[in-house]
């Protein structure tokens, strides 16, 4: 080794800087210092709004794939939907087109034959379209509230039905709105027929909660099957005859009772109805009931009375 380079400063290689150690602490330091002045004062606001308007574009561009194959597949997802959905609404446009002409047809001949058998016309009905606004505040009955009242015609009893069948009847009329019981409600009973057998019943809104209706005092051997269809008899007064109701889903035949147990499916969305009409009570088309006198008591021969 040269003796004139025993003097000179290390080469850099063998420097010694701060530790680890000490640098470790002290860009913890740091790093907390930052944390807290920006939680505090919010120093580092006007840094992230530059990066993140800076890295807008970069993250719209990485984010296209997935928003295209999203795109992609909900628009051939709508597209089947769509699809189906029109198909069925063909089939159902086909089946009332048929109904509409056998409704028609049968329409023309009970005219005539009531003109042949001096029948008085038989009743019809005029309706109000209203929205249901909200359901009723108390959580044991089945009731909802619909924009219309007394300003627009309402009356209590009158019928409400949506486009698939009965929901239920108006129990309360105020000047700008009016208060709906569900064909539900365990209050609640409506005349019914059976459009199989033409036999007529009673039913009741279920009392176990369930958006149900039980079909009530029908023998053990009645002739009714799960499937049949209920529609108002008419012979209330109230409601109009034929609108449909419920479809019976379930028949319970136990011996040792003497009447079966039959439950059945409104065919009204009573939990999702939005738009309904209020029809006409058919009370009000027609005539008094007759006044009926007491009997009056029979003279006795002897004096008295028998």
């Amino acid at each position: 080794m040269p003796l004139g380079t025993l003097g000179s400063p290390p080469p850099a290689f063998f420097k010694q800087g701060p530790s680890a150690v000490s640098k470790l602490l002290l860009f913890s330091a740091l790093s907390v210092l930052l944390m807290v002045a920006d939680v505090r004062f919010g120093v580092t606001q006007p840094l992230r709004a530059v990066l993140s308007v800076a890295l807008y574009p970069v993250q719209w561009l990485a984010l296209r794939p997935q928003a295209m194959a999203e795109y992609g597949s909900s628009y051939f997802e709508a597209r089947d939907t769509a699809q189906a959905a029109e198909r069925e609404l063909r089939q159902q446009l086909l089946v009332q087109a048929q109904r509409s002409g056998q409704v028609d047809q049968l329409t023309l001949e009970n005219n005539q034959l009531r003109q042949l058998l001096a029948l008085r016309e038989r009743l019809t009905t005029t309706g109000v379209a209203a929205e249901v606004l909200y359901d009723a505040a108390d959580p044991y009955t089945r009731k909802l509230i619909i924009d219309r009242g007394l300003t627009h015609g309402i009356k209590i009893g009158a019928p409400v039905m949506d486009a698939h069948g009965i929901l239920g009847q108006v129990t309360r009329v105020l000047p700008l709105v009016s208060e709906v019981t569900l064909v539900i409600d365990r209050e609640h009973s409506i005349p019914v027929l059976n459009t199989r057998t033409g036999a007529r019943g009673v039913a009741y809104g279920e009392a176990g909660g369930a958006p149900l209706l039980e079909l009530r005092f029908m023998a053990t051997n009645a002739d009714i099957e799960v499937g049949d269809m209920l529609s108002t008899s008419g012979v209330d007064g109230i409601y109009p005859a034929g609108v449909m109701v419920a479809k019976v889903t379930k028949v319970e035949r136990r011996a040792e009772t003497t009447f079966a147990r039959i439950l059945c499916e409104p065919v009204g969305r009573v939990q999702g109805a939005r738009h309904v009409m209020v029809l006409e009570p058919l009370n009000t088309q027609m005539p008094a009931r007759p006044q009926i006198d007491k009997p009056q008591p029979i003279a006795n021969p002897k004096g008295g009375r028998r």
